[in-house]
Parts: C-alpha cells; sequence; structure tokens
C-alpha cells in the first residue's frame, strides 16, 4: 500500500475501497488496504473520498455509522446513506483518512520513499522505480528496466504482495517477483511470430 500526501500537507493513507452495494440499506462492501479495520472503521470515523471529479461526492468525506463483517465479507454502513442506490453512487471511491503521527500504518510507504529505490528480481537489479501511480483497483509502481534487461520502455507493476513481496526502504530496493513477459517478451510470443511470417 502507498501512503500519499492529498490534502494541505496532511499525510494520508489510503485504507479502503468501496467495492460494491450490499443489500437495501445502504450497505457497502469493503476491499481492505489496512491491517486493522477493527481500529479504523469504528463508529464516527471520517474518510476522505477519492472519486472522479463528476462525482457528486467529489470534494467530500464520510462518516462510519457501522463496520461488521458479513458472510466474511468486510461491510461498512455510512451517515445519511440508508438505501441501495445511495450506496451504488459510493461504488469504487477509495477510503483516506489522517495517518496518527504515532501510530504508522503497516506496510505503508509514501510516494517519495519508493521513488528512486532499485527494483531486484531474483538477486539482481533490474531497473528502478521512477514514480508510483495511484489507480482505483490498486497502486502501481512504474519501473524503468535497466540497460539490456527489458525493451526499455516503463513498466508498469502492481503494487500488490504477490508481485512486489517486499520493500526494504533502509536497504533502497523493492523485491519484485513478476509473471513472465512483465520486463520481457516472451521468447514464444517471439516464435509464433516468426511462425505467422513465414506463412
Amino acid at each position: 500500500m502507498v501512503a500519499n500526501d492529498r490534502s494541505q500537507g496532511k499525510n494520508q493513507l489510503r485504507v479502503g475501497r468501496l467495492v460494491k452495494a450490499h443489500g437495501l440499506k445502504g450497505a457497502l462492501k469493503l476491499e481492505l488496504y489496512t491491517d486493522n479495520p477493527e481500529r479504523r472503521f469504528v463508529p464516527g470515523a471520517e474518510f476522505t473520498l477519492q472519486v472522479p471529479e463528476a462525482s457528486p461526492w467529489h470534494g467530500k468525506s464520510i462518516t462510519v455509522r457501522e463496520y461488521r463483517v458479513m458472510n466474511g465479507n468486510p461491510v461498512v454502513f455510512i451517515d445519511g446513506v440508508d438505501d441501495r442506490e445511495g450506496a451504488e453512487g459510493l461504488v469504487r471511491a477509495i477510503l483516506w483518512i489522517d495517518q496518527d503521527a504515532d501510530e504508522p500504518e503497516d506496510n505503508a510507504w509514501y510516494d517519495h520513499q519508493l521513488v528512486g529505490l532499485d527494483v531486484v528480481r531474483e538477486d539482481t537489479v533490474i531497473g528502478k522505480v521512477v514514480r508510483v501511480e495511484h489507480m482505483p483497483a490498486q497502486d502501481l509502481l512504474i519501473i524503468k528496466p535497466s540497460t539490456g534487461s527489458g525493451t526499455g520502455d516503463e513498466v508498469m507493476v502492481p503494487f500488490v504482495e504477490a508481485i512486489v513481496p517486499s520493500v526494504d526502504i533502509v536497504a533502497g530496493r523493492v523485491t519484485v517477483t513478476p509473471p513472465p513477459g512483465l520486463f520481457e517478451e516472451l521468447p514464444d510470443a517471439d516464435g509464433a511470430a516468426a511462425a505467422e511470417d513465414a506463412d
């Protein structure tokens, strides 16, 4: 997860995304980006919303009325959202909260901490992080491959644990376990293209 400075110099953490309306009473299923949802989503907790500018919720915040786990899924109720139609207007919104100075979030980094880090695969440096992009579904690390390690173009790497299992700010590196073809052309693809040319 990437923390981001979003308003008036305050450090904020992205802690969740509203995935879909749940039921008829305004509940919303949550995708959690926090290790401690019971502390973050207490009644009265207020979140800044990241939504498209065209959304009526743009520039607004929401307040939690209730948080619970239903059928194994985290669900949140929001003040002023009392029906399914209202809940659907918040689908895909990303929730941010002010970071407590004395309670840093686990596995959260700021953009400036990540930019410039070496990208390491199997103990070999294959590039550097040049920027971070915050997308609705997940953050992306934008990586410039080292000379000779790929196509030379920037590579977008989903910032998820399965692909970026570790970040070591002190050592100045992020470790990646990318799927085949993310940093280089697949040999099979080249072979298939050659076969098509032969035909």
